[in-house]
């Protein structure tokens, strides 16, 4: 178990680019990594404080340079690395690179890992996105004409103030309707029923991690 005062970046095994450190470790200073992301910390010059997985990518060279006490071995095959890592974390918030780029299977699995409320409160960049499970209310004083997407991962509604195209009323699912590609009028304030990711431009991201850390799934403990 990391446990941390200050938010956790963690670094997957997919493509991570130095643009995705600057962003992240200034909001998120605590480093950890899923099984082959300790090769990309490494590469960086970068020591993680602790590193989760079934270690089938993670390279002997990054087993020998990194401290025992910060390899954590899980075998069992049941759950991804992504999830092994969320369920192992107690901190304010999770920033997530490297969970994208590559295999889109493991994307879509992150997708997925977000949607099932695991750990703390959890941030994925993704490209020029920014994405995470909405909480049940959020406010955002956001700049009027800033992209916003809601994308449901399951049967999903809700309210809104601040958007171009309100969204109360509106019933959302994966193969029913998606709210992509909205827009802000101004600040917004979301209140969701149900699984929704919410998307945003990546400029957005120090706003977003801001009003995450007062929001708190239930942790799920590892299995």
């Amino acid at each position: 178990m990391l446990t941390s005062r200050q938010p956790v970046t963690l670094i997957g095994g997919g493509p991570v680019s130095r643009a995705d450190l600057d962003a992240a470790l200034p909001l998120a200073p605590t480093l950890a990594a899923a099984d082959g992301g300790a090769d990309a910390a490494l590469g960086f010059g970068l020591m993680p404080q602790a590193v989760w997985g079934d270690f089938d990518s993670i390279s002997d060279r990054a087993r020998q340079a990194i401290p025992t006490e910060n390899l954590h071995h899980i075998a069992e095959q049941d759950s991804t690395d992504f999830e092994k890592c969320l369920t192992r974390i107690r901190a304010p918030l999770v920033l997530a690179i490297g969970f994208s780029g590559a295999r889109q299977d493991h994307f879509l699995a992150a997708l997925t890992t977000l949607a099932r409320r695991l750990g703390p409160p959890t941030i994925l960049l993704a490209g020029d996105d920014a994405i995470t499970l909405c909480p049940p209310r959020i406010a955002l004083d956001l700049p009027a004409g800033t992209r916003l997407s809601l994308y449901p991962m399951g049967a999903a509604s809700g309210r809104s103030t601040g958007l171009e195209w309100p969204i109360e009323g509106l019933h959302f699912a994966p193969d029913l309707r998606t709210g992509t590609s909205n827009r802000t009028t101004g600040p917004v304030d979301l209140t969701i029923t149900g699984p929704m990711l919410l998307i945003l431009p990546r400029d957005q991201l120090a706003l977003l991690a801001q009003r995450l850390q007062f929001h708190h799934f239930p942790n799920t403990q590892p299995r």
